[in-house]
């Protein structure tokens, strides 16, 4: 088993080493060793969608009103980026409610619409503060994930995505400056291959585009229907998110909102293989049967 910090070195059939874990640096876990033989029984409620839950936390830039995010997961993702979210104007307050986790957000106004390298590589899915940030203030200075040192840009389809809509676009030393002084403008866009992270951010930039814009070769998958039900909750006018071709008719401005986070199907797929591969009988809660469908038909 092998993973970016983690290896089992043990060969087969040797017993379990008797230390089953050991820290190295901050508390990053180095190996975990597993003792198989048991079957699983109980039963586990799924938390809410980390994939989801930061790209409905950006959408939080684009309103002075509070947005309300339950089902929130707890997790160094969504803490980095309401680091990052923080610097550039938003209030964050995490509490536990009714139905467990949330998150309240407020952007009064932007206080910076700069964000640093120091925070963007922290977490991938940051740079699409990039949208937000250009759709309200008309204007961003916000690091590439990898900063100055990245060959191949695999943010090409975001950039030309806002290009698209009118925003003019530099890079310099491993920062995008991204201007669009009188807003952005809707327009068609068609995607050369399926990106998750290029439709969702368009997404985000075109709420508040004048005119309508028209997105083709979306992705499909469950993040984006939640993240286009959160907009449309907000102000937005989206509709066939899910589909291969979305529309978006822009609006002068959004409000605040309150929604729930969908359950995580990634999280929910590895309980469900869990527990037919370990026999026994595992209740999963909290979660949606149809995000994984597919993967129960071939079960």
């Amino acid at each position: 088993l092998r993973g970016r910090s983690a290896t089992l070195e043990a060969p087969l059939g040797c017993s379990p080493p008797q230390k089953m874990r050991r820290q190295r640096g901050q508390g990053v876990l180095d190996r975990i060793a597993i003792e198989g033989g048991a079957r699983l029984e109980g039963e586990i409620a799924i938390s809410g969608a980390k994939n989801s839950a930061i790209k409905l936390m950006a959408a939080s830039l684009l309103t002075d009103e509070p947005l309300r995010l339950t089902n929130m997961p707890r997790l160094a993702d969504t803490r980095f980026l309401g680091q990052l979210l923080s610097r550039l104007g938003t209030e964050v307050e995490e509490r536990d409610g009714a139905d467990g986790a949330e998150t309240i957000l407020q952007t009064p106004e932007i206080v910076s619409a700069i964000a640093p390298y120091d925070l963007v590589r922290q977490m991938r899915a940051s740079f699409n503060v990039l949208g937000p940030l250009l759709a309200r203030s008309g204007q961003a200075k916000v690091s590439l994930p990898g900063g100055c040192t990245i060959g191949a840009r695999p943010v090409d389809l975001h950039l030309e995505a806002l290009r698209a809509l009118g925003a003019h676009i530099d890079l310099h030393e491993g920062y995008v400056y991204a201007q669009a002084p009188r807003g952005l403008t809707g327009a068609e866009i068609t995607f050369p291959f399926v990106s998750v992270g290029a439709t969702e951010h368009a997404l985000l930039a075109a709420v508040l585009a004048e005119g309508e814009t028209v997105l083709r070769n979306c992705a499909c998958e469950p993040e984006i229907v939640d993240l286009a039900d959160c907009l449309n909750k907000m102000g937005a006018q989206i509709t066939g998110a899910g589909q291969s071709e979305v529309h978006v008719r822009g609006v002068s401005r959004l409000g605040g909102t309150t929604h729930a986070v969908i359950p995580d199907r990634i999280e929910t797929g590895t309980y469900a293989m869990a527990a037919a591969m370990a026999g026994g009988e595992v209740r999963i809660t909290r979660t949606r049967s149809d995000f994984i469908a597919n993967l129960l038909e071939k079960m």
